[in-house]
């Protein structure tokens, strides 16, 4: 069996879609039948989250951590306890591609980091957007770590101890551990999601943080071309 795990904080405006393209990667059929399961971690939520969760197909389990990695880590013991041999970890405000779990199941590794796109860049000044395609690096034997598309096998996870109750960079934290382990990682860019640049982002150190403070380098320089390259690149 594989597992989906999605954690969720009142995401009612997102998570729909995030569920129904996760639900489309469960069943897609270069999974040659092997069932997979969507599960959806509601932390501490006061919305329609858990309706909308289970309305679009996921098994919805809840918590009052308000901590994403208590969130992910929840989700992993339960597909855990269920039998899975394959987790695969995404957020709400993303939606993976129908062959996202075959793209890391491909990789034959112990562990899949993969990359992100962004759907909507409106919310951010165009620098920003520019800033991200000239410094972010979509292509195999990249190193970044996205929370929104990682994958991994129950026994590397187990072997690092699973993720670290922390309120953000939970996903760094395993992938360090994995590494520490002795785990193979496979750094593709094979595995596709699309993900969200909102301003009203939950990890406080995550992507839409990181945005964020590009914006905030670039508007002080905003009126001069020649500060634009300043910024740090995105590594996240």
């Amino acid at each position: 069996m594989l597992a989906i795990i999605i954690p969720a904080h009142n995401e009612a405006a997102h998570i729909g879609a995030s569920v129904a393209a996760a639900c489309r990667a469960a069943t897609c059929h270069q999974l040659s039948g092997e069932p997979a399961r969507v599960i959806v971690v509601l932390d501490s939520c006061t919305d329609q989250t858990g309706d909308i969760a289970l309305a679009h197909g996921a098994q919805v389990v809840s918590i009052d951590a308000r901590n994403v990695g208590r969130a992910r880590a929840h989700g992993a013991a339960l597909a855990l306890e269920w039998g899975a041999r394959w987790l695969a970890f995404t957020d709400a405000d993303t939606t993976v591609a129908e062959d996202w779990l075959v793209r890391q199941l491909d990789c034959h590794a112990d562990a899949v980091c993969g990359v992100i796109g962004v759907h909507d860049w409106s919310p951010h000044i165009h620098a920003v957007r520019e800033h991200f395609g000239r410094t972010y690096m979509d292509a195999d034997g990249h190193r970044h770590i996205h929370g929104a598309n990682l994958g991994v096998s129950a026994q590397a996870y187990l072997r690092a101890g699973g993720f670290p109750p922390l309120e953000s960079s939970e996903d760094v934290a395993l992938v360090e551990a994995l590494m520490a382990s002795g785990a193979k990682i496979e750094w593709s860019a094979m595995p596709r999601v699309v993900t969200s640049a909102r301003l009203d982002f939950r990890a406080q150190k995550g992507f839409g943080a990181t945005l964020l403070e590009v914006s905030k380098r670039y508007l002080p320089a905003a009126s001069d071309a020649g500060d634009s390259n300043d910024a740090a690149p995105i590594a996240a």
